[in-house]
């Protein structure tokens, strides 16, 4: 039997990536295209054998293509920093958005973690009405009258933010 929240529930269960996938604009699908054809090795390949062949060319050890950068290769190094401020533009759209997918599912884990607290706490409360009916004190169990209690956020927060501006010197 397939017990997989998918299969519970398949109308409203789709991927966050998914859905951010669908919504992306045409400059973000053309920034995550980018991205995936020049993070290969070919594309590492690629630019080896035409830097090697502008370097190969220019220093006249091909006699059939013609010398149109002589040393110091001032073209090249424009080509090669202009093609490094569009990979890196590229890459930090492509990032940008991921981190705009991982707040977003953070955010997520982070609300259905505290419905789950609640929802456990309550069953919680539950079995211990039902041990209480049946008789058993759980009165003395202190760590259970702790985890009784409604978890303040708040304070976590509070007391997260306090433990980081601490380590970061803020």
């Amino acid at each position: 039997m397939n017990y997989t929240i998918s299969a519970m529930y398949p109308s409203r269960i789709q991927s966050l990536q998914a859905r951010a996938n669908s919504r992306r604009t045409v400059s973000a699908k053309l920034a995550d295209w980018t991205t995936s054809r020049f993070g290969t090795i070919w594309f590492l390949i690629g630019n080896l054998v035409f830097f090697l062949l502008w370097l190969c060319s220019n220093l006249g050890w091909i006699s059939f293509l013609p010398a149109f950068d002589p040393y110091p290769f001032v073209l090249l190094t424009t080509v090669v920093s202009l093609e490094a401020i569009f990979l890196a533009i590229v890459v930090l759209i492509s990032q940008n958005r991921a981190a705009h997918v991982a707040d977003i599912r953070e955010e997520t884990d982070l609300q259905l973690d505290l419905i789950t607290e609640r929802e456990i706490t309550k069953v919680l409360a539950l079995v211990t009405y039902l041990a209480q009916k049946q008789g058993l004190d759980t009165e003395q169990d202190k760590e259970l009258q702790r985890m009784l209690k409604e978890l303040d956020v708040t304070t976590i927060e509070e007391r997260l933010e306090k433990q980081l501006n601490g380590s970061t010197g803020r």
